[in-house]
């Protein structure tokens, strides 16, 4: 391989970074012995089947984490994320986690998850600009 073989692109197709995540969880599951990852996701969606707020992350190793949270900007401030978050939790401890984890950044919704027992366990300062990213943990019962 050579230099000439590096092609960066800007739009990858799906199923590409979806190999990435594959190998990558392969190679964490081999060193670590721990083989229970599983896609978690809840959706909130119209009669039509269009969603209108939802959580996409995994669990693994006794840890959830969440990738995205995101509810509509019409829904929002009427308690459906801090359901959506519930349900992913108690999905989450079904599946034997002991703890969740995501990241926000300062001008997301760190106050919402602070509120919903989630405590601040790093933050990065300067990303983006003058922002923080706020990385967080809940322990779950």
């Amino acid at each position: 391989m050579t230099s000439e073989d590096l092609r960066i692109e800007d739009d990858p197709r799906h199923e590409d970074i979806a190999l990435l995540d594959a190998r990558l969880y392969e190679f964490n599951a081999a060193a670590s012995g721990v083989h229970d990852g599983r896609s978690l996701a809840v959706f909130v969606r119209e009669a039509d089947g269009a969603i209108v707020a939802g959580l996409h992350g995994w669990t693994w190793g006794g840890t959830g984490f969440v990738q995205a949270l995101w509810v509509r900007e019409d829904l929002r401030r009427r308690g459906l994320g801090k359901r959506i978050l519930a349900a992913a939790e108690a999905e989450a401890v079904r599946r034997g986690c002991h703890q969740m984890h995501l990241d926000s950044h300062s001008y997301q919704a760190p106050a919402f998850y602070r509120r919903l027992g989630y405590e601040v366990i790093a933050e990065l300062p300067g990303w983006p600009g003058t922002d923080t990213r706020v990385f967080l943990r809940k322990r779950l019962a």
